[in-house]
């Protein structure tokens, strides 16, 4: 597994510290909602030219650390009494 931290960065000076691929202003959260949506890597890297799979895995590599840390998890609904 690559190291996405190099690739992704968060600076509180760019869209407000969320998570960006490093050198451009792409936002995680804005990759995944597309994901997501039906667009295959393919249509990203088509439409984002500095966008390269690397960035794509390290994305990847990125939600998967954060779900191992706990740092990220499916609310729970509460049982009915």
């Amino acid at each position: 597994m690559q190291n996405w931290k190099d690739y992704i960065i968060s600076d509180p000076e760019v869209l407000r510290g969320k998570p960006t691929i490093k050198g451009t202003r792409l936002l995680v959260e804005f990759l995944l909602e597309r994901l997501s949506d039906g667009w295959s890597e393919e249509m990203l890297l088509e439409n984002f030219p500095r966008l390269k799979k690397e960035h794509l895995t390290a994305i990847y590599a990125f939600m998967s650390e954060c779900l191992k840390d706990g740092l990220l998890f499916l609310p729970t609904t509460a049982k009915a009494a």
